[in-house]
C-alpha cells in the first residue's frame, strides 16, 4: 500500500485516502482535521499527506520521509 496519504473532499466534509485504495480511511467534518489525521499516519509511516482543494486541485504537499536537506541537485 502506498504511504502516500491524501485529504479530500467527501460528501459535506473531508475524508482521508491512501493513494491507489477506493475507500476513504476516515472522514472528518473539517479540512483541518483530516489534514492532522493524514500527517499523524504519515509521520508514523515515514509518508507524505497530499492536501486537496474542495475542487480536487492539489493545494499542498508535506513530507513526513527520510528526504535529504538540502536537497541533492
Amino acid at each position: 500500500m502506498s504511504k502516500r496519504i491524501h485529504v479530500v473532499p467527501h460528501g459535506s466534509g473531508w475524508a482521508t485516502r491512501r493513494e491507489g485504495a477506493t475507500r476513504v480511511g476516515s472522514t472528518h467534518n473539517t479540512q483541518a482535521d483530516a489534514t492532522q489525521a493524514a500527517r499523524g499516519t504519515a509521520i508514523r509511516e515515514n509518508g507524505e499527506v497530499i492536501i486537496h482543494r474542495p475542487d480536487g486541485r492539489i493545494r499542498d504537499a508535506n513530507s513526513y520521509g527520510n528526504d535529504p536537506f538540502p536537497p541533492k541537485g
